[in-house]
């Protein structure tokens, strides 16, 4: 959601920041501008357009601006339409150009006092309070850029990452940040400002993070930062270049190579945390075996897929591991009145490792009396990696496909890693570590075998195509992966989608039941395999069409009123990892048939850094 990029150089940075956006693309946004400074009089040039980053590419090299400072953006609406004026950067008169990630939640108030005192305001947007502010504290010429800002983001509610430049300050860039995260990329003669470290991988590998509440000043040859009131010191991080991730490569959308990509991103996060018959609980960190050794019970907080991992782990932790564990919504989880049981470890988990509401979460907890805090993540360099004493990395590599895939199985990897761990202080005995471990190596291969059905699955998403809606069933740990299922479908395809336990049939969902309504199961073969087929059964008679992913080795065949793609045999305790790959692959080509944009699906963000 939303991207910055900002550069200061000795040479022309139009390219580097077009470049930085185009980058950024997979957050999800729905405009996108440039403002460069250029000229003997450091005019300031600020290029707008809506929709794709490709629009303005055109637009900028139309206007063949160029110059060595300036900023840019991608803009996710949150305050007012998608339109060209409130596209970001936004302007305060010809000197101030601002642009900002987050919402401010006082704007109005801050407005209607600029507006009292002559200010006109041209959006609609929360952003154009800030620029007007900035320019309001430095019209006297006596307040630096740098001293505005600090003096103006005390008067500010909400969240923010601001990149700010002035015309009468052309030798630097001021940034900030609360609740939405910023990086500053280091060069040799030459700096870079930016909301994600891949924006800049074309000019850099080298970067400062941005620690919450943090304001910097960046210049061609150096940057400072400071923290309440005081000048600061952070390290400079090497990050190798993923350029790879970001390329499609033989595959259409990035969506179906991440799908394909699952059986070597579940060996990448398998490698190094089991070895021969055992888990190795030090890749959790030094401070991991003092923790693990005091808990008693588990919280979990996440959102959206993240959420469904959480869900199947909550039946791993009680069945693995004989621990009680809870499951919130991150956005719900700090506005109930919390009661935190002795022992209790606080667990967040993220692809990014910078959603806002989890990283909310994560910042509440850390004020309460649980015994540690421990994060499931994708990205080592996150805020919510380095706010929690605790992390264990999931080694996705880059998700650019908003509708998450192959970070989700490396999360519920992670989370079967944590059960058994966790076990070993509840009972779990050398020789059942031992079985686990070795249906835990068998993974990556199931998921390839899996992968082979796509064809099947391919020509069976063509029923889906002129349908409205869908129902996804599952029972007890395949639960979270019918809703897993149900949001791929509904994410991708805009098909309104909905997943219920199967025994809840009857208590509702079976209205809906017609010949109208595809009905997807899934079908491991396990404890409650006999009351699910009846309750499949009872949709067959009320005229349902079943789609039913079954385990093979149960015998489930296809008739009138029931499509059957047998998924390969795997041990119950890998089979919602397995089972969540034909579901993946059902959405993306049921997508395919509605022609929509697989990778970019309307409205949605791969990141949400606003609450």
């Amino acid at each position: 959601m939303c991207g910055i990029v900002g550069a200061i150089a000795e040479r022309n940075v139009t390219g580097i920041l077009l470049e930085g956006l185009k980058r950024l693309e997979y957050r999800g946004y729905d405009s996108a501008g440039v403002a460069i400074m250029s000229g003997a009089n450091n005019k300031i040039h600020n290029v707008k357009a809506v929709g794709k980053v490709n629009k303005l590419v055109a637009a900028a090299a139309k206007t063949k601006v160029k110059g060595r400072l300036g900023i840019a953006h991608t803009r996710w609406a949150t305050h007012g339409k998608t339109t060209v004026a409130n596209a970001h950067p936004h302007m305060s008169g010809t000197d101030i150009a601002i642009v900002h990630n987050g919402i401010i939640e006082n704007f109005e108030v801050l407005r209607d006092k600029l507006i009292k005192d002559g200010y006109v305001f041209k959006t609609e947007t929360d952003t154009e309070v800030i620029a007007h502010l900035i320019h309001q504290t430095r019209k006297s010429g006596k307040v630096s850029l740098l001293n505005a800002v600090k003096k103006i983001i005390k008067k500010l509610q909400g969240a923010y990452g601001l990149c700010v430049i002035d015309r009468n300050s052309p030798d630097q860039i001021v940034v900030a940040r609360s609740g939405s995260p910023l990086v500053i990329g280091v060069g040799i003669g030459e700096n870079f400002v930016a909301s994600d470290p891949l924006a800049l991988s074309q000019v850099t590998d080298r970067f400062v993070y941005l620690e919450e509440g943090d304001i910097a000043q960046v210049g061609l040859e150096s940057f400072e930062i400071w923290h309440g009131g005081k000048k600061v010191k952070r390290a400079i991080t090497t990050i190798q270049s993923t350029a790879s991730d970001a390329e499609k490569g033989k595959y259409k959308h990035f969506m179906l190579k991440e799908i394909h990509e699952q059986p070597k991103v579940i060996q990448d996060t398998l490698d190094g945390r089991i070895s021969g018959n055992k888990v190795l609980e030090e890749a959790f960190g030094i401070k991991a075996k003092g923790v693990f050794d005091k808990v008693k019970s588990v919280q979990i907080v996440a959102c959206g897929t993240s959420f469904h991992a959480g869900q199947v782990a909550k039946y791993w932790l009680e069945s693995i591991a004989k621990l009680p564990c809870q499951i919130d919504i991150a956005s719900d989880y700090r506005y109930r009145d919390i009661i935190v049981q002795p022992g209790t470890l606080f667990i967040t988990v993220s692809q990014s490792g910078e959603t806002a509401d989890t990283l909310a979460a994560l910042r509440f907890a850390n004020k309460q009396s649980y015994i540690a805090s421990l994060s499931i993540c994708n990205v080592a360099t996150s805020s919510l990696v380095r706010e929690s004493d605790l992390c264990l990395l999931t080694k996705a590599g880059q998700e650019i496909g908003v509708a998450s895939t192959k970070a989700f199985t490396t999360q519920l990897t992670v989370f079967l890693i944590l059960a058994i761990v966790l076990a070993r202080r509840t009972g779990l005995k050398p020789a059942q570590e031992a079985k686990l471990v070795k249906e835990l190596s068998k993974l990556p291969g199931l998921i390839t075998k899996t992968l082979k059905l796509s064809n099947n699955i391919k020509k069976l998403s063509q029923q889906f195509t002129d349908k409205n809606h869908s129902l996804f069933l599952g029972r007890g740990i395949q639960y979270p992966i019918a809703k897993e299922g149900a949001l791929k479908l509904k994410e991708i395809s805009y098909i309104h989608a909905e997943a219920y336990p199967a025994g809840e049939l009857k208590h509702g969902p079976l209205a809906l039941v017609d010949d109208q309504m595809p009905v997807v199961a899934v079908a491991p073969n396990n404890d409650l395999l006999s009351k699910l087929q009846a309750n499949l059964s009872t949709v067959s008679a009320r005229g349902g069409k079943l789609f039913v992913f079954a385990d093979e080795s149960i015998g489930y065949k296809s008739d009138k009123s029931c499509k059957v793609i047998h998924v390969p045999n795997c041990p119950d305790i890998l089979a919602p990892i397995v089972f969540t790959v034909p579901l993946q692959i059902l959405s993306y080509y049921v997508a395919i048939n509605k022609g929509t944009d697989v990778d970019h699906p309307r409205n949605l963000a791969k990141s949400v850094t606003v609450e």
